[in-house]
């Protein structure tokens, strides 16, 4: 089963297993419905995924492959795991990566739920990735192409999934997609990536979480780390760890968010230099290139979707918690981020940055 999206990846994901000889239908989710916060599809601009027209793509490029197509709506389960945890995530001072919580519960799970039942053996999407089986575990790659590589987002992939998900993208730089999209004649081969989370396309979080929720979210006190008052931010959701822009606050240097104080609804700045830590602790964790870190495990690690790794040495003091130490302070190590590990180009595993 293709997970199609009804963008340039995962139609092309299709025709590559074609071409390999695998009997192929393709699958549709439709996860969000601009409607649900009052918004009117068009208002969307297009940035928006599971819209009328991506279904309406992806039906029509698995009629050019001479593939059956389906469309599974799954908007209730999505705002139920994925929405809500965002909003809950914000509201609690963290910053969520809802992209990775949408493959772990809606790609891997509920689609693959239901490839099984309509009785294929592989899921297979558009991501940057590879897998390989390596003994008795599969192990998770990145792509070959270092621009395009998604293996970061499906850090939480666990082994009974991994068995049952081919990523044939990962072989193929971007450009090479494209060019078997023209070939193909594709009606989406030219069409844009979504670059924002598709239940925000307009990039204002603090208004989604505010209409989302029905909450109000009450203006408080900026103070630097000793508790001296600033000014006054316009609410906890408006923040983000590492944020510069948007605090109006004149200084000779510039302020940064470096905490946000959710009890006392304070949001802390300083100038920067109370960003750095050389340590983090993360939880919500899974490992796929082995069952549990023993003693102290040398490898690299990102704390950020578009981060070089960095190297570090890792502990697992018990079944849920990583701690991490690294060779440099790292800028801004977010709560509510993922922390993913890698030995060269493989994926170790990872978890949620507390």
């Amino acid at each position: 089963m293709i997970a199609m999206s009804g963008g340039v990846d995962s139609s092309v994901a299709a025709f590559l297993m074609l071409k390999k000889g695998y009997e192929c239908e393709g699958a549709t989710m439709r996860l969000f419905h601009p409607t649900l916060t009052g918004a009117e599809e068009s208002s969307c601009n297009g940035k928006s995924c599971c819209s009328d027209r991506d279904v309406d793509d992806a039906r029509r490029v698995a009629s050019m492959l001479g593939i059956p197509h389906s469309s599974k709506d799954y908007s209730v389960d999505f705002s139920a795991q994925i929405i809500d945890k965002f909003v809950r995530t914000y509201a609690a001072g963290g910053t969520p990566n809802p992209c990775i919580d949408c493959n772990r519960y809606m790609k891997f799970e509920k689609l693959l739920d239901y490839a099984l039942s309509r009785g294929c053996d592989t899921i297979v999407t558009g991501h940057y990735a590879r897998v390989e089986k390596s003994g008795e575990r599969y192990i998770l790659k990145k792509g070959i192409d270092p621009a395009k590589d998604q293996s970061y987002v499906l850090y939480n992939l666990t082994q009974e999934q991994l068995s049952h998900c081919a990523f044939p993208l990962g072989e193929y730089t971007k450009e090479q997609i494209r060019t078997i999209a023209e070939e193909q004649g594709f009606v989406n081969a030219d069409k844009a990536e979504s670059q924002d989370i598709c239940f925000v396309p307009d990039g204002d979080y603090a208004r989604f979480i505010t209409e989302y929720s029905g909450e109000s979210f009450p203006e408080g006190d900026f103070t630097d780390r000793e508790g001296k008052v600033l000014g006054r931010h316009k609410g906890i959701i408006h923040y983000t760890v590492g944020q510069r822009k948007g605090l109006n606050l004149p200084a000779e240097e510039p302020w940064y968010v470096t905490k946000l104080d959710v009890p006392n609804n304070r949001v802390i700045l300083s100038h920067g230099d109370g960003l750095f830590s050389d340590t983090l602790t993360a939880h919500d964790i899974n490992l796929i290139a082995l069952p549990r870190i023993e003693g102290e495990l040398r490898c690299a690690a990102k704390i950020r979707y578009r981060q070089q790794e960095q190297p570090c040495v890792v502990t697992q003091p018990d079944e849920d918690t990583l701690q991490v130490v690294f060779d440099a302070p790292q800028r801004a190590v977010t709560p509510g981020q993922a922390l993913v590990l890698y030995n060269g180009d493989v994926v170790i595993g990872g978890g949620t940055i507390n």
